[in-house]
């Protein structure tokens, strides 16, 4: 072998393992997710203990009201923590087979194929919408709080709320198109 060769492939070995360096992106993605996890269900813990003070008979009606508000909205958060944990825990997962290895206790297992990831764009795909579903909650949060006091804040309400809807229909639909596009599994 000549001397040029040699380095040559040397330097692709090289090259083809440092994709190794993703490794941390993986572990510190799903650590951060598992933190997530961890912090989220511990203000759920708080939320339903705290949640049995709305029965107190001496709340007025209007304490009530503003209690309920606060406990929809904080509901609301935890739902939001939760699809922040999924981001990274599918964003972890699909860095690992995208550029590690393919998951062969995920291939053998009979679960969903939700986490599956074949590609950098179905990657992306799946991140997005996810992180569509966290605007989503988080817009549904802000709107818990908004004081509609004439028509324009109305009107801003219905127009943010049409805004939702069709953000999530494009994505349905490019879903169902995508889906489309794809050979089935009963053609290989």
């Amino acid at each position: 072998m000549v001397m040029g060769e040699k380095i040559e492939a040397v330097f692709e070995w090289l090259l083809w393992n440092s994709r190794f360096a993703i490794l941390l992106a993986v572990v510190a993605s799903l650590l951060v997710a598992f933190a997530v996890f961890f912090v989220t269900s511990v203000d759920a813990w708080h939320l339903v203990s705290h949640i049995l003070s709305y029965a107190n008979p001496h709340l007025s009606s209007e304490a009530r009201e503003t209690f309920h508000l606060q406990v929809v909205a904080h509901a609301v958060s935890i739902v939001d923590g939760y699809l922040l944990a999924t981001i990274l825990l599918i964003f972890s997962l699909g860095l690992y087979e995208l550029f590690i290895s393919k998951i062969d206790v995920a291939a053998a297992s009979k679960g969903s194929r939700v986490l599956f990831i074949r590609s950098l764009d179905d990657l992306k795909d799946r991140l997005a919408k996810v992180i569509l579903m966290i605007l989503i909650v988080s817009f549904f949060e802000r709107s818990l709080s908004m004081r509609v006091s004439n028509f324009l804040d109305l009107l801003y309400l219905a127009l943010g709320i049409a805004l939702v809807a069709l953000a999530l229909y494009l994505t349905h639909r490019g879903g169902h198109a995508r889906a489309e596009d794809e050979p089935s599994n009963s053609e290989h």
